[in-house]
């Protein structure tokens, strides 16, 4: 259950911030995921409920926007979304990429008091 570390991290972001402005108490927290994290929305949100319990994230509504995987081919240069497990390109049919989007993990913004 790697959401967990991602949560402690995400977590001394939002302190971070809640220690630097004062902030009395947060009131959402948006997300940017990239489906190659592997991220399961469910366990991240009951790990970031958890783990935020008597902090000024107590109860902040967590939004998780996910980024679709978006590759460049290698040999043809074609972007294109796909999914796990790669599809080949369908340009040229091969599965030479390079990665453009979907391992992002990084707060997007915050609501607070």
């Amino acid at each position: 259950m790697h959401e967990l570390a991602m949560v402690r991290s995400i977590y001394e972001v939002i302190n971070e911030k809640v220690t630097e402005y004062g902030v009395k108490r947060v009131k959402q927290v948006k997300l940017i995921v990239g489906e190659l994290t592997g991220i399961e929305e469910s366990i991240m949100k009951s790990c970031f409920e958890i783990y935020v319990q008597r902090t000024p994230a107590e109860g902040a509504n967590l939004i998780i926007e996910y980024v679709p995987i978006r590759v460049m081919c290698r040999d043809c240069s074609h972007e294109f979304e796909t999914s796990i497990p790669f599809s080949d390109c369908p340009h040229c049919g091969t599965k030479k990429f390079h990665i453009l989007s979907g391992k992002e993990l990084y707060i997007e913004s915050m609501e607070v008091e």
